[in-house]
C-alpha cells in the first residue's frame, strides 16, 4: 500500500515515536502524532549509538543495521566514535576479539595514543575505539526529525478503537478520532493502552538516571565508556554521564540511593577522569526505561488489523532502524528478506503466547 491517503495515529513524540512519524509522513501517509505530555525516556537518554554492546546475533545485526540506518537519514549525528575501557584483563581481551570477528571496526590502542586522542582524560593503560559510533543528542535530534510534522501535545490517548478485526481510531477526553493505522511508541505507558485489545507487552522495572553538568570549555570529542561510568560531552559544553556503570546492561530495579547522591557519586569519577576540569553537576533526571521483559525491543504488527507497537531500551541506537522497518509494515509495503530477518525476532506474538 502505498502511503498516500493512509491516516496514521502515532501515540508518543519521543525519538521511536518521532522516528516512525517522520518515515511514514515522508512515505506519503497523514500522520499525526498525540503526546500526553508527561515526560518519557527520550530527555533522560544518553544518546549514544552502537553495536559494541549486544545480547546476542540478533541484537547484534539490528544494532549494527541501527548505525547504518542513522548514517543513510542523513540526520545531524555525531560520528565521535568511542573510546571503551570498561572491561579488564581478559574479559577486555575477549571483547576485543569478538568484535574483530564480527567484522565491528575496533582498535586496540595504548596509553600514549588514547592521550594524543583524548589529552585531557586520565588514560588508561589500554582502550578499545569503536570508530563506527556516535552520539545523537536525544531531545535535539527529536526535534529535528519531528519538524514539519503535526504533533498534538497534552491529549492522552484514553482508548484504541476498533470495528470487527481492524482498528477505527483513537479515543480521547476529547472525542474520537479516525485512523487506518494506529502506532503505539508511549514507552512505559504502552502496556495499558494495549492491554484491553488483548495484546501483552510485560515490561521490567528499569529506571535510569542521567547527570548533566554545568557547562565547561570542550574537553572530551569521544564517548567513554569506562569501569565506572560513561561520559559524552555535547556541543554546548555539558557533559552527560547515566549514574550507573555499564548502564546499557544495568538491570537495577528501582534506584537505592537518592539521584541526587548518585549525581554526587558520578561526579567524583569525572573529576577522576578530567582532573584539570573544575565542574559540578547541575541536572539529574530520572526516567523509567521502557525495557520488555526478555530485555529484547519489541516492534511490529500486534492484535486487531492496522495496530502496531514498538517499545524498546536503547532507543537512540535503534530509532531510524525501527522507523525503516515500521514504516513498511504499517504500509503494507514487502519486506526484503535482510528486513524480514532483521524483524523477526523482535515480533509481539512472543509474548502472547505465555499471556494465554
Amino acid at each position: 500500500m502505498e502511503g498516500k491517503h493512509v491516516r496514521v495515529i502515532v501515540i508518543g513524540a519521543g525519538i521511536i515515536g518521532a522516528a516512525i512519524a517522520h518515515k511514514l509522513s515522508r512515505a506519503g501517509a497523514d500522520v499525526v502524532i498525540f503526546d500526553a505530555g508527561h515526560g518519557g525516556a527520550t530527555a533522560a537518554s544518553f544518546g549514544w549509538i552502537n553495536a559494541s554492546f549486544y545480547l546476542d546475533d540478533h541484537h547484534f545485526a539490528l544494532r549494527t543495521a541501527g548505525i547504518e540506518a542513522w548514517r543513510s537519514w542523513g540526520i545531524p549525528v555525531s560520528w565521535s566514535a568511542c573510546l571503551c575501557w570498561e572491561a579488564e584483563g581478559s574479559a577486555f581481551d575477549a571483547q576485543r576479539d569478538d568484535l574483530t570477528a564480527r567484522g565491528y571496526a575496533v582498535e586496540e590502542i595504548d596509553a600514549d595514543r588514547f592521550a594524543t586522542l583524548e589529552p585531557h582524560v586520565a588514560a588508561p593503560a589500554r582502550a578499545l575505539r569503536f570508530a563506527s559510533e556516535g552520539v545523537a543528542d536525544p531531545v535535539g535530534t527529536t526535534q529535528h526529525i519531528l519538524r514539519g510534522l503535526k504533533v498534538v501535545r497534552g491529549v492522552a490517548i484514553e482508548g484504541i478503537a476498533t470495528q470487527g478485526d481492524n482498528v477505527t481510531g483513537v479515543q480521547t477526553a476529547n472525542g474520537f478520532i479516525a485512523a487506518d493505522r494506529v502506532v503505539v511508541a508511549a514507552g512505559t505507558a504502552s502496556p495499558e493502552l494495549l492491554e484491553p485489545l488483548d495484546v501483552a507487552l510485560p515490561l521490567l522495572d528499569r529506571p535510569g538516571v542521567m547527570m548533566r553538568t554545568a557547562a565547561v570549555p570542550q574537553c572530551l570529542s569521544h564517548v567513554l565508556a569506562t569501569p565506572e561510568l560513561e561520559l559524552r560531552q555535547d556541543k554546548a559544553g555539558y557533559l552527560w554521564a547515566p549514574t550507573a556503570a555499564q548502564h546499557q546492561g544495568d538491570a537495577t530495579h528501582s534506584p537505592e540511593t537518592h539521584p541526587n547522591l548518585l549525581a554526587d557519586r558520578a561526579m567524583d569519577h569525572v573529576r577522576a577522569l578530567l582532573p584539570e576540569i573544575d565542574v559540578g553537576w547541575e541536572q539529574v533526571m530520572l526516567a523509567a526505561r521502557p525495557m520488555p521483559q526478555d530485555e529484547r525491543p519489541a516492534f511490529g504488527p500486534c492484535g486487531p488489523d492496522g495496530l502496531f507497537a514498538a517499545v524498546m531500551h536503547s532507543g537512540v541506537t535503534l530509532a531510524a532502524i525501527t522507523a525503516d522497518l515500521m514504516a513498511a509494515q504499517v504500509l503494507d509495503t514487502p519486506l526484503s528478506n535482510a528486513q524480514a530477518d532483521l524483524s523477526a525476532p523482535y515480533a509481539l506474538a512472543r509474548f502472547q503466547s505465555a499471556a494465554s
